[in-house]
């Protein structure tokens, strides 16, 4: 199948936003009483799903959306440090010019995603910012309805356990990619409908050569 609209993650999908996530995560850590992570502790996590890196962390889940609040700001903070992978502008140009929506669903803010776009926000259809960690669903069924497409003629794209779960709560099609936060190895094991080793992979699913 190909499909007609695009959803994508940001963090690790198309910006290289590990470093400022983690930066983000320890001061959360300091101000709300976690414990902070090693650059090895942090790169063992991309095994785990997002559930059980909140149960390693030892986070009270009363307080995560004051946690996500606080880390959205602090990435926000970190925009303009920010660099796309390799391929993402020429991506989103080429499926904009060949007729494929475009959607952005993420935790963090609107005008930090577009200060790191660019001008490669211009081919953006729909900015579904400041989701829940375990909200997005919700955003992505808002893309459905805004587009008058059929669910099915959608692919969601992330780099996350929760990207895929999102998805399928949603009714639409689990894309994944290897090169963001998630181990993987471990995201091919949950069964994504495609998966992606290279940027320029992506637009062939869409029908675009």
């Amino acid at each position: 199948m190909t499909y007609e609209f695009a959803i994508f993650d940001f963090d690790g999908t198309l910006a290289d936003t590990a470093a400022s996530f983690m930066l983000a995560c320890n001061s959360a850590a300091r101000r709300y009483g976690f414990r902070e992570l090693s650059v090895e502790e942090f790169q063992s996590l991309r095994t785990m799903g997002n559930r059980e890196i909140i149960a390693h962390l030892g986070v009270p889940l009363w307080k995560l959306p004051r946690i996500a609040m606080f880390m959205r700001r602090a990435m926000a903070d970190e925009a303009a440090s920010v660099r796309l992978f390799p391929g993402v502008a020429e991506l989103l140009s080429r499926l904009k010019a060949a007729g494929i929506g475009i959607a952005i669903v993420s935790s963090n803010a609107e005008d930090g995603i577009r200060a790191a776009l660019g001008e490669a926000a211009a081919s953006v259809d729909i900015f579904e910012c400041g989701a829940a960690l375990f909200g997005k669903d919700q955003h992505f069924k808002k893309a459905v309805r805004y587009s008058g497409l059929d669910a099915t003629r959608f692919l969601a794209i992330g780099d996350e356990a929760r990207d895929i779960e999102a998805a399928r709560k949603a009714g639409i099609a689990a894309g994944a990619v290897a090169w963001g936060y998630a181990d993987p190895v471990f995201l091919q094991k949950l069964g994504p409908d495609r998966f992606f080793t290279r940027m320029e992979e992506i637009a062939p699913a869409f029908g675009v050569v």
